[in-house]
């Protein structure tokens, strides 16, 4: 048998195995014919928004005469002109993988290949119109494009939204088996045991050897079952019925078993992930590169520079600029009832750090009383923040329209005006005190490689219930992993959490 060192590298008999293949890969089958279902249910829904969106632009661009009715310089009727239109717009959704089942339902990939492939197929239209005069185009790409693309993400969030219910209720999971070390497994189960909506049901894990007769090992509120040893990793994924193997310390299995386990994993129709070994960092960054028959990963620097900051800098101030306009009737609302409720000033400006451990003055509205700095000593003992932060839910400071305003973060609005004058972003890191910033370590201090944003993965993921440690991992992988499509993701987030009120006082 082809096969048969590997199965004797992973501790499997070759003649008892494939019944039990057999009705394991069946039980999997079950658990994992969720996703053939919503992949299916995306592509129709893709297919009816497109539809919508092409019929709406016709009806715009062309009236509501004749669809055989001929039109632009090659004359050709409407609807063929639709029909393309919709034919070549399915056609790149589908060549540029928006239906890869490795990126559905999380992350911010799935919508940043839904805009590339709006983009590309309207780009190429927009050139044949260019180059062939056909003068028919435009009226297409200025309705169905916007109407398109939106919809598309649109119905993708909302698909994600119905998933990750079902996930909560635990259904439509990934059964997962991890394999590693204890040191290294545990904070990967910890992270997928606080983000259920991820949809990771961890079923087992296969430690390098058995420890005495330990049956489970405790993980927070779970007992996860020891599934044997590294020697039997393969009866392990069959006991377990798991859908997903997730190795965490590779040199420890070694090279030849990890072939091997991918080999025997072929044909069960089972995931094989590995851990880089490298904490939040992920995304476009990560690369896999060939060099001698290993594969390796190849971990871009962080690109802070350039077109990046140039671009992000250009969204911030128009985006910035567009909000203040539109709330300008809140801010003076605001403002009156501060003024109303008691005495000092409208605004505070607290001093804060920012990009290059630079300070500058952040704008907010007024929330405590105006000697609030004066009293931060005398309530130490009450605080119920973590690390260097200082929290408290009952703050005596706070103002009556203070806590309203900081209930639906009315009171960081005027960090807009930061953002236009460019010491802050929209997105980024928490804005950290001085007094913070003295005490980062080198890890840390990486925070402020970016500037500060008046929202972010913190604000998105428990706002003031997060702990200090959560707070500086969570900045740290958006530092590490920023893109443009994860800032749009981060301000749809905020938007949810202030309406909420998840974690505000």
């Amino acid at each position: 048998m082809a096969h048969r060192p590997a199965y004797e590298a992973l501790g499997r008999s070759t003649e008892r195995t494939p019944l039990r293949l057999r009705f394991a890969s069946r039980a999997r089958e079950r658990s994992r014919s969720w996703i053939h279902g919503y992949v299916i249910r995306l592509a129709w829904t893709d297919a009816a928004i497109v539809a919508v969106a092409v019929a709406l632009a016709q009806l715009v661009r062309f009236g509501a005469d004749s669809p055989l009715t001929p039109n632009g310089a090659a004359h050709l009727p409407a609807a063929v002109v639709s029909l393309a239109l919709l034919a070549s717009w399915l056609i790149s959704l589908r060549a540029f993988q928006t239906l890869d089942r490795r990126i559905v339902g999380s992350g911010s990939q799935e919508y940043s290949r839904v805009v590339t492939a709006c983009m590309a197929v309207f780009g190429v239209l927009a050139m044949v119109d260019l180059l062939f005069r056909l003068n028919f185009a435009r009226g297409f790409i200025a309705i169905a494009l916007p109407v398109g693309t939106i919809g598309l993400l649109l119905s993708r969030w909302a698909w994600r939204q119905w998933l990750g219910n079902r996930r909560v209720n635990s259904k439509d999971l990934e059964r997962v088996l991890v394999i590693g070390s204890h040191s290294s497994a545990v904070p990967l189960i910890e992270r997928l045991l606080r983000e259920p909506g991820l949809g990771f049901q961890v079923v087992g894990i296969c430690l390098p050897a058995r420890v005495g007769h330990r049956e489970r090992i405790s993980v927070g509120d779970i007992e996860v079952p020891i599934y044997r040893s590294f020697d039997d990793v393969c009866t392990a994924v069959v006991e377990s019925a798991a859908t997903t193997v997730a190795v965490t310390s590779a040199e420890a299995l070694g090279h030849d078993a990890m072939q091997a386990l991918s080999w025997d994993l072929e044909g069960l129709d089972v995931d094989m992930m590995v851990s880089p070994g490298v904490t939040d960092v992920a995304g476009p960054r990560v690369t896999v590169r060939p060099v001698a028959g290993l594969p390796l990963l190849h971990i871009d620097k962080p690109r802070y520079e350039g077109a990046n900051r140039f671009r992000k800098a250009v969204v911030d101030r128009v985006g910035a600029a567009i909000i203040l306009f539109v709330l300008l009737p809140l801010f003076v609302a605001v403002a009156i009832a501060i003024k109303l409720d008691s005495k000092g000033p409208v605004f505070y400006r607290a001093n804060r750090v920012g990009i290059n451990n630079v300070p500058f003055s952040m704008w907010k509205f007024r929330s405590m009383v105006q000697d609030a700095d004066s009293q931060k000593d005398s309530l130490r003992s009450l605080n119920e923040g973590s690390g260097v932060l200082f929290k408290m839910r009952e703050d005596p400071r706070v103002t009556r329209v203070g806590a309203f305003i900081r209930r639906y973060s009315l009171d960081e609005l005027p960090q807009l005006l930061n953002v236009v004058g460019g010491t802050m972003s929209l997105v980024g890191p928490r804005p950290p005190l001085p007094d913070e910033v003295k005490r980062y370590d080198g890890r840390v201090a990486r925070r402020m490689l970016v500037k500060p944003g008046m929202t972010g993965l913190w604000q998105v993921s428990g706002r003031s219930d997060l702990p200090w440690e959560e707070a500086v991992r969570l900045d740290l992988s958006y530092v590490e992993n920023w893109s443009i499509m994860q800032d749009a993701l981060i301000l749809w987030k905020t938007v949810r959490a202030v309406i909420a009120k998840d974690g505000a006082y």
